[in-house]
């Protein structure tokens, strides 16, 4: 499609900057609306430190917007994952086979920032404090409301492009017109962030360049580095049971658990007392849509059409993919509806793979980082990647360092771990398991990735 008409984008998250940016460069023209302040002059420091992880498919996103160098300027690599046993000798798992297999711990505020200004730079017009209020599907009018002075204003627009995360209004606006097929999973788990701050000396008071796991069988902290030499900590925990939030109720009894649990831990978190008692306990679950358009007049993208628990790190890079594929459609199909439809086609099926991945990872992560079985399985995948490169791709890499898509990876995912399940039963040394019939499991199950 040749731009003509006005794009109505609704959130400038990251999701929302970033699509911006890329319509824009294609020549449309690009309004964007939010209900929230604009960050730029409230500053980022305002809020609380929530890091992000930075992967390929993401930076092939970033790449595409001009703002590669912008970002990696801020970010922090992170090798693996540098794993804290109870009452045992912490242990850096490699995410890949060195440094140029890593990924990147970026801070969501600074990120959301440059992307804004990216966006603005490209000619987007950006609405702050504009919120949703109602849509007029069939003469193609938005109602938007700043909450500040109940100002209430009307969009007419060609096209509605849903970028406003799990809690979308235009997804709320679209339900009573289209059958979205809307299911939300509660995870039963929470979570509640903390801080470990820098050294005396200014730098990392452990190691920098690792996601640090304290995994605990049902649940786990994890630590994520930041540029000012600070981690942000995130502990993840069920909401019911023992232990559970609801078993912490007080600061006395958050106190008592991780000296119990997280001793290593928590002579790092300085402000441990402040940090627990003003940091809110957020909620974590899954969104699935059966449906993410409107015919030719929306459609819904990122977190707003799939939310996702964190535990694979691929929230955002997932969302960015989306970006690029769907201004992709809108240029090379010849109407919205066209664009949107093949749009769907592409992204659901592979949305709900990594979905279902992030679900398998929490528990890797809380149960089995520590695991001899595990970690037996892990150096065999090594070993059966070096002898079949191009056909044995470990899952992780295939979701991290290369665009895969999603479906793929999990698909080749479930053969490539029935391969080793089957090759270590009963084995407790890699020298132990024999090689020729893993090969034979390779070249017999696998094709090589395309």
């Amino acid at each position: 499609m040749k731009p003509q008409g006005s794009l109505s984008l609704v959130g400038a998250g990251l999701a929302g900057a970033l699509l911006a940016t890329l319509l824009a460069r294609r020549g449309w023209s690009v309004d964007v609306f939010e209900k929230r302040p604009d960050p730029r002059s409230r500053g980022y420091e305002g809020g609380r430190s929530i890091n992000l992880a930075l992967a390929e498919r993401g930076l092939h996103a970033l790449r595409l917007a001009g703002l590669q160098d912008a970002v990696m300027a801020q970010a922090v690599m992170m090798r693996g994952r540098m794993v804290h046993p109870l009452g045992g000798q912490s242990q850096l798992l490699r995410y890949g086979r060195d440094d140029s297999e890593v990924i990147w711990s970026v801070h969501r505020g600074r990120l959301n920032i440059a992307m804004l200004d990216a966006a603005e730079a490209a000619g987007a017009r950006l609405h702050f404090n504009q919120r949703l209020e109602s849509v007029d599907f069939d003469a193609r009018r938005a109602r938007f409301t700043n909450d500040h002075d109940r100002v209430h204003r009307e969009h007419d627009f060609a096209v509605l492009l849903g970028c406003d995360g799990a809690g979308s209004g235009l997804r709320a606006a679209m339900a009573p017109h289209v059958a979205l097929g809307e299911s939300f999973e509660p995870l039963g788990h929470g979570y509640k962030e903390l801080e470990i701050p820098p050294a005396a000396d200014g730098g990392f008071r452990i190691e920098g360049n690792a996601l640090h796991i304290w995994p605990r069988g049902g649940y786990m902290c994890i630590a994520l580095p930041n540029t000012e030499r600070t981690f942000t900590v995130t502990l993840f925990l069920p909401n019911e049971g023992e232990p559970s939030f609801a078993t912490l109720p007080d600061l006395q009894a958050a106190r008592a658990f991780f000296e119990r649990d997280f001793a290593d831990a928590l002579p790092l978190i300085t402000d441990f007392d402040a940090d627990w008692t003003n940091n809110p306990t957020g909620g974590l679950g899954t969104l699935r849509l059966r449906n993410w358009r409107l015919g030719d007049r929306a459609v819904l993208l990122g977190d707003a059409a799939h939310a996702m628990v964190p535990f694979h790190g691929q929230g955002m890079n997932c969302a960015f993919e989306d970006c690029v594929a769907l201004d992709r459609h809108i240029g090379e199909a010849a109407d919205f509806g066209a664009a949107f439809e093949a749009f769907e086609a592409e992204r659901r099926p592979n949305a709900e793979a990594i979905q279902a991945m992030a679900l398998e990872n929490y528990i890797e992560m809380r149960d089995r980082v520590d695991d001899a079985d595990f970690l037996l399985q892990r150096a065999l995948e090594r070993v059966l990647a070096d002898r079949h490169p191009g056909r044995f791709v470990p899952r992780y890499s295939m979701v991290s360092f290369l665009r895969t898509p999603y479906a793929t990876a999990f698909e080749r995912g479930k053969v490539q771990r029935e391969i080793l399940v089957q090759a270590t039963r009963g084995l407790a040394r890699l020298d132990e398991v024999d090689l020729a019939a893993a090969d034979a499991a390779v070249l017999a199950r696998l094709a090589p990735l395309e």
